[in-house]
């Protein structure tokens, strides 16, 4: 970088660059991702996947998220910047790793806002005129053609407000997240106080009618789904006040609140169920071709009152999270593009400080995802391991960075760490396994679509732009994912697979794989040298790309 490129950045960021958003803020932000459709779907899915163990599924994933969300809080704290989750790999593995971790964060976000479209479809079509008039969903909780035309009405208002006011939401967002996170909770006292049948644990084939498989698929049916999220405290990072200080605490704390709420409902959902409803089993426990489960139970109770409000909730929680994720998508593709990952239009801003081609992408591939995965449940499980996937590069970055970076000031540090992070990574291979290897395969065949586009803008680009590739630190991603899919071929989750691994041995092969590849990893990342300056030029390009889309708006 030239001194007047130099002195631009420092000027800019002096002026313009508003690192404004305190320890609440990035608490909200980070709480505002993790309590959205999940809470209002995500209770009747475990349990008709796992029956009361739905329990053991939200308390499982609540002690594998938490180890994933300490490994993020540390790396947020001593790496603060924009884009955190696919800046790890790229400080510790270089721009190839940087990129495929980047692109599955993008698959990720790309597509909430469908889910979270299709989650206030879902519930807006229990109310009876709706049902009767537009009819949005098959009995099979598909879209029909009238909830596709108002599914993508749904995700034009998103775009919209992201184009022209997205800044309005931002300002508010701690009200939305209150109200978010206060309608839950009164839904489990509502619940609680009104009935509560305790023999509902033991009934329908027992408290695990389903064994242990039922509570390990529940995870990746909804359940991790609902409570992940933690990352976009440390997305937004570049614009945190004291982001050393506050990003690890954010993450932690709205990582224990979601975590409660979410068992909380789950246990009032469960104890509010008709006894008569679940006594042959868990299939239908509110009734077939029902699935807005909070609103049926309380209008049941007598307290349509609450079902007006969940109705209402329907539309702003998953709003709410939809319009995050699309600026989070849009933001995404915005620094691949002017980072030469992806084609430089992406790395554009309109006069008004726009990422419009980026936004306009996350519009495009949002519309497509409601065509293969035309339901909740469907889109679920991909965003489920594409966040696994994302989550799991964090484990070996940080091992890698204490190794080659050790006097970084780290003002969070992970207890345990020569375990807690191969364990991670453990348990992020685990998510992955049990959403299943059909759900692995379209994944990465995405991801391979995602190379092609790298190469392709590598090829376009003149040779002394190209960005440097360490092919040997980058060895062990491929490996990773394909090997996943072999033993996911011969495992016991998802469709078309094998079934010759027993269960309890495939969990076992994962994790013995996951230890291989982890260590693999870890040793051939990129020498101390080119970590300090992989660090310091995405400081430096980072700011210079803050710095004008302040100064565009």
């Amino acid at each position: 970088m030239t001194t007047t490129t130099v002195d631009v950045v420092e000027s800019a960021t002096t002026h313009t660059l508003n690192r404004s958003v305190g320890f609440w803020g990035l608490t909200f932000i980070s709480l505002g991702s993790i309590i959205g459709s999940g809470w209002l779907l995500g209770a009747l899915t475990a349990a008709k996947t796992a029956g009361p163990a739905s329990l053991l599924s939200w308390i499982l994933a609540a002690v594998m998220l938490a180890v994933l969300a300490l490994i993020h809080a540390e790396l947020g704290g001593a790496y603060p910047a924009s884009g955190g989750t696919a800046r790890f790999p790229l400080f510790a593995f270089g721009v190839l790793a940087g990129f495929t971790a980047g692109w599955a964060t993008w698959l990720q976000a790309v597509a909430i806002a469908p889910i979270e479209v299709e989650a206030s479809v879902t519930y807006l079509n229990q109310i009876s005129w709706v049902k009767t008039h537009l009819n949005l969903l098959h009995d099979n909780s598909t879209l029909t053609g009238s909830g596709f035309f108002w599914a993508t009405l749904l995700m034009l208002v998103f775009i919209c407000v992201n184009i022209v006011g997205v800044k309005l939401l931002s300002d508010s967002n701690a009200v939305t997240v209150i109200w978010k996170t206060a309608v839950p909770v009164l839904t489990v006292v509502v619940l609680v106080s009104l009935t509560f049948h305790a023999s509902n644990f033991t009934a329908g084939g027992g408290f695990a009618p389903y064994g242990a498989h039922g509570v390990f698929a529940a995870l990746p049916a909804g359940v991790v789904f609902a409570l992940q999220g933690f990352e976009q405290a440390i997305q937004v990072s570049g614009e945190a006040r004291n982001p050393q200080r506050d990003i690890s605490r954010a993450v932690i704390v709205s990582t224990l609140i979601g975590v409660t709420v979410y068992i909380l409902l789950e246990v009032a959902f469960i104890g509010a169920l008709d006894p008569a409803a679940i006594a042959h089993g868990w299939d239908n426990p509110i009734g077939k071709g029902n699935f807005g489960p909070y609103a049926s139970l309380a209008a049941g109770l007598g307290a349509g009152w609450l079902a007006y409000v969940l109705y209402a909730d329907a539309f702003i929680s998953p709003a709410g999270t939809g319009l995050v994720y699309i600026a989070t998508s849009a933001r995404a593709t915005y620094a691949m593009g002017r980072s030469g990952s992806l084609p430089p239009v992406l790395g554009k801003l309109t006069n008004r400080g726009v990422p419009l081609a980026s936004i306009l992408l996350a519009f495009v591939v949002g519309e497509l995802m409601f065509l293969p995965f035309p339901s909740w449940q469907a889109l679920v499980n991909v965003v489920t391991s594409a966040t696994a996937i994302m989550y799991a590069f964090a484990p070996v970055s940080l091992t890698a960075l204490r190794l080659r970076d050790p006097d970084r000031r780290r003002p969070y540090q992970l207890p345990f760490p020569r375990v807690l992070a191969p364990v991670g990574f453990i348990f992020a291979n685990l998510i992955i396994y049990w959403g299943g290897f059909d759900t692995l395969l379209k994944l990465i065949v995405a991801i391979f679509i995602g190379r092609v586009l790298f190469e392709i803008t590598l090829a376009l680009t003149k040779p002394e732009d190209r960005p440097e590739i360490d092919w040997r630190a980058t060895s062990w991603v491929w490996p990773w994912l394909c090997g996943d899919l072999v033993i996911g071929f011969f495992g016991q989750y998802g469709k078309g697979v094998l079934k010759k691994l027993p269960e309890g041995i495939d969990d076992l092969a994962i994790a013995v794989f996951s230890l291989v590849i982890f260590y693999f990893a870890v040793h051939v990342a990129m020498p101390s040298e080119k970590v300090s300056e992989m660090v310091a030029a995405q400081k430096a390009e980072l700011e210079v790309a803050e710095a004008e889309l302040h100064l565009a708006n």
